[in-house]
């Protein structure tokens, strides 16, 4: 689920599916060939002889049925492209893009209203600050939302983690982040992590291994908060090639991605110095904590 607000509502999104195949590395079929150039690239299906292109630039793909034989998993590949069939969806439809950006007045919004903040400092000074505050934080928990830190353990693998990619209209980007749903008025922030992740991603979680304190999400431009649940999921449909179904809502367009743990920080910057791609804030500082403690020496 897209947060609504600052961060926005699934409603709000344009037509957008299946962005990244240019990371596709055939490790759910044998039956594709890769062939990318700087402008475009061509995935071939020999059998079938179907060749489809997209844009490099936007990356953006729409549901095609094409079908291919299954053929056992290379389990050198990276990253994993998840799909919920065998069958590859290659055809794009179109590109997400702005149409316009209009004045917004605070009575016409649904999700945040813009506020003005009088204060005294901690000098005694009178000061201002403009916030937008959301409309829809529930009175029951305090907490808008939740995002959900996961370790996947799969038959023969190496701990990995799956990240939801998607397009965000604020930034006129897609960015990389842990699948993360608003918390529902009766929830708390454990039972909508497991919600959430089933939803975005198709798998059970099989635990629920941390929820953290409530965190700041931009306390600079607003009010929003949140809170971080780890879980741990098994997932032996990696090995096999078969892949659950996501259960997204009209308007959500999510691509799935899988990556070692072990590579998830080189992978993410890898990701920044993509042309309309951005890492989502929690997920960098994740990894580059990670990387931290690996590169640096501080007997911690």
């Amino acid at each position: 689920m897209q947060l609504r607000g600052i961060i926005p509502r699934r409603s709000a999104s344009p037509a957008l599916t299946r962005p990244l195949m240019d990371l596709f590395i055939p490790s759910l079929t044998n039956n594709l060939i890769l062939t990318p150039n700087k402008h475009t690239t061509t995935f071939t299906d020999p059998h079938h002889h179907h060749t489809h292109h997209h844009r490099h630039l936007n990356l953006l793909f729409h549901h095609h049925s094409t079908t291919t034989a299954p053929a056992k998993p290379r389990r050198n590949s990276f990253p994993h492209i998840l799909k919920s069939k065998m069958t590859q969806t290659l055809h794009k439809k179109q590109e997400p893009a702005i149409t316009s950006v209009t004045e917004l007045p605070t009575s016409e919004a649904r999700w945040v209203t813009l506020q003005k903040i009088e204060y005294t400092d901690q000098t005694g000074k009178a000061r201002t600050w403009e916030v937008a505050s959301r409309k829809t934080r529930s009175a029951k928990t305090g907490v808008d939302a939740v995002a959900i830190g996961n370790i996947l353990l799969s038959p023969n693998k190496a701990p990995s983690t799956l990240l939801v990619i998607q397009y965000r209209p604020p930034l006129d980007a897609y960015t990389v982040e842990w699948p993360a749903g608003l918390i529902d008025e009766d929830e708390t922030a454990e039972e909508a992590a497991v919600r959430e992740f089933k939803e975005e991603t198709g798998y059970e979680v099989s635990r629920v291994l941390s929820v953290s304190p409530v965190q700041a999400a931009d306390p600079g431009l607003s009010n929003a908060n949140m809170q971080m649940a780890m879980v741990e999921v098994e997932v032996p449909e990696l090995e096999a090639g078969s892949l659950p179904e996501q259960r997204l809502e009209d308007g959500e367009h999510i691509e799935r991605v899988v990556v070692p743990l072990a590579e998830l920080y080189e992978k993410l910057v890898e990701y920044s110095k993509r042309e309309r791609f951005i890492v989502a804030a929690k997920l960098f500082h994740f990894a580059a904590g990670m990387d931290f403690m690996k590169t640096q020496k501080y007997g911690l």
